[in-house]
């Protein structure tokens, strides 16, 4: 895995993402800032697009709809669309734009392009955000099933370990009776009943 960096983009973020270990590729990119491979929760690969604006350039595309384009082909080209918003600065006073206007802007971004919008500081926080993302694996089998638990009512992550370690599987947790629940350490009876409520009561549409 390596990021692929537009070698229009400054140097030190660059280096900053040399110094976490990470293998970097610069070259002219067209349709993005930052390319990195990584995967989703089942292992599959992703591509991921990425665009950069500082503050006040952020600000120009709302004048100049360019930021809008740029979406719009990131979004054709790879898997996932992100846009980091790089600045210190307050986005609503670096200029005299009405905050509706930066409001109406963002909500496009969010809403009807659907990228996340990735706040960073500077470019060093870019970099360690860059990095992460690299980094980034999927959730071990182990986890999945953690996660999943604790989707029930009531249960955090020590429970839900309790209750895999108690029925050994999901399967075993959702057939279990309100009794059997309540033989696991910190399950109540109110508890069980909720967790039963949520796993058999039919789907109101």
């Amino acid at each position: 895995m390596k990021i692929i960096v537009d070698d229009r983009e400054p140097k030190e973020i660059v280096k900053e993402i040399i110094k976490n270990r990470i293998e970097v590729e610069v070259k002219h990119l067209v349709t993005a800032d930052f390319i990195i491979q990584t995967k989703t929760l089942d292992g599959k690969i992703q591509n991921i697009g990425i665009e950069r604006k500082i503050k006040n350039d952020f600000l120009n595309s709302i004048i100049d709809k360019r930021l809008l384009n740029q979406l719009s082909i990131l979004k054709e080209n790879f898997d996932v669309a992100l846009l980091i918003l790089e600045g210190e600065e307050n986005l609503y006073k670096i200029r005299d734009f009405h905050p509706n206007s930066i409001r109406g802007m963002l909500a496009t971004i969010a809403i009807d392009f659907n990228v996340p919008i990735i706040p960073t500081l500077n470019y060093r926080d870019t970099a360690s955000f860059l990095a992460i993302l690299e980094k980034r694996k999927p959730l071990t089998l182990k986890e999945q099933q953690e996660y999943l638990v604790e989707s029930l009512p009531g249960i955090g992550p020590s429970i839900s370990r309790l209750l895999l370690v108690h029925f050994k599987n999901i399967k075993n947790i959702v057939n279990a009776s309100e009794e059997d629940l309540q033989k696991v350490d910190k399950i109540g009876k109110l508890k069980a009943k909720e967790i039963k409520k949520v796993i058999e009561e039919n789907y109101s549409s």
